[in-house]
């Protein structure tokens, strides 16, 4: 059973596609899948053991992207089910062009045209459960949801580490503040050591943070590593502290101990999937969730309200669970 799918472009979301892809491969055991994706979210999932091949889009990158996603999809070829993660255009179009028989995609005006399985997810629910909504329009079977998964091996520290991640691709609606950050890190530097994880735009605040623990056991790795390498070095975290962003989702999939924050997003649809040792810090504003990239009143209280103090409290509550 040959299964062509193409992934969320964001890390997060193509971490909480992974229950819908797994679900598929119990009920397809000889399944060989074909990842297409994004450079993040294909280096994050490529190493699936089912994975034949991956590719990453390209096709918006120079000339018309009509006439690119056609010839991707006959460079990708026919396949003999095939599921979309995005809800856009080119993708309809790219699982149509590949002549796969079997088709499925969120329900749109071009997913009803063009694939033989447009599904409308329940709202609000978890974006994981709305991933496998989709994937059991091609099951014959009832699909379970289990965890999150990467196959990636995680890294093994020698001693018992903190992770801190002060950024989120996304935008700076949904960051929590470097001097917060940092405060909550010194403290507990008594019990951890402490690395500090970014993407290249997060380098300046990871330096501050950096600059903020002089005297304390830390790593910046901000812009240093690579998608396998973050999600490696996540996965062996004892205690992660996160903004809502791709790594927190990284760090369920491993089962890490997570406190994340939360502002301005909606955290019953993007919360952690089934990681028993989670807490969530937020406060309930009457202007959240925005869904905003920047706070569109200026104030950003959603995070700001938020101290470190409640932070530190958190973390208490996971390690004695």
């Amino acid at each position: 059973m040959t299964i062509l799918i193409i992934l969320p472009n964001w890390l997060g979301d193509a971490v909480m596609a992974t229950p819908a892809i797994e679900a598929l491969c119990v009920t397809y055991p000889d399944a060989k899948l074909t990842l297409v994706g994004s450079y993040v979210s294909v280096e994050a999932l490529k190493h699936h053991p089912k994975c034949i091949r991956s590719y990453v889009d390209e096709t918006k990158n120079g000339g018309n992207r009509f006439v690119n996603t056609y010839q991707f999809a006959k460079k990708i070829g026919k396949h003999d089910i095939a599921i979309t993660f995005r809800n856009q255009l080119h993708s309809s179009l790219l699982l149509f062009w590949s002549g796969t028989p079997i088709t499925a995609g969120r329900k749109s005006w071009h997913s009803s045209l063009l694939l033989t399985h447009a599904l409308k997810p329940k709202n609000p629910s978890h974006l994981v459960e709305q991933y496998t909504l989709i994937s059991q329009s091609l099951s014959p079977l009832p699909l379970t949801i289990g965890t999150l998964e990467l196959h990636i091996p995680k890294h093994s520290y020698e001693r018992p580490t903190l992770g801190i991640n002060p950024g989120a691709t996304y935008g700076s609606a949904k960051r929590w503040y470097p001097d917060k950050f940092a405060t909550v890190a010194r403290t507990l530097s008594v019990s951890y050591d402490i690395v500090i994880f970014g993407g290249p735009n997060e380098v300046e605040m990871a330096n501050d943070i950096e600059a903020a623990l002089s005297g304390t056991a830390v790593k910046n790795l901000a812009g240093k590593t690579s998608i396998e390498q973050l999600c490696a070095m996540i996965g062996g975290l004892d205690l992660f502290i996160t903004n809502d962003s791709g790594p927190m989702h990284v760090a369920a999939a491993y089962q890490v101990p997570t406190v994340a924050i939360f502002g301005p997003t909606r955290y019953l649809e993007t919360s952690q999937w089934k990681n028993e040792k989670s807490v969530i810090v937020r406060h309930d504003m009457k202007c959240a969730p925005c869904m905003k990239r920047e706070c569109p009143l200026g104030h950003h209280e959603c995070m700001t309200t938020i101290t470190a103090l409640e932070v530190i409290e958190a973390t208490k509550n996971i390690i004695t669970k």
